[in-house]
């Protein structure tokens, strides 16, 4: 099996997307609680529509949480990430 480069990084900004209701917040705050156990300094940027899940038949707004960690002081929430986990139904039967 051939070895993947190991880049080392300053600091690194993670977004999690989604639909709402998907379970975003959740997964951001899960990443957020392992991120700070391992010593890292951070800050985190919740994005949720007002909506908690959108009614029966209609598309669900987008979700999102945002998560800038390092080993050094942490200021900003990021603004733009390096890495983007996008979680979303490849193929949906229409309605």
């Amino acid at each position: 099996m051939a070895s993947k480069p190991v880049e080392q990084l300053e600091s690194v900004v993670i977004r999690f997307a989604g639909d709402s209701g998907d379970g975003m917040q959740l997964t951001g705050g899960q990443f957020t609680s392992e991120t700070a156990v391992m010593g890292n300094d951070l800050a985190t940027l919740p994005d949720f529509p007002a909506e908690i899940r959108a009614p029966a038949g209609s598309l669900p707004g987008v979700s999102g949480f945002q998560l800038h960690f390092a080993d050094h002081d942490i200021l900003t929430p990021g603004d733009a990430p390096n890495v983007l986990v996008a979680m979303n139904r490849l193929c949906r039967k229409p309605a």
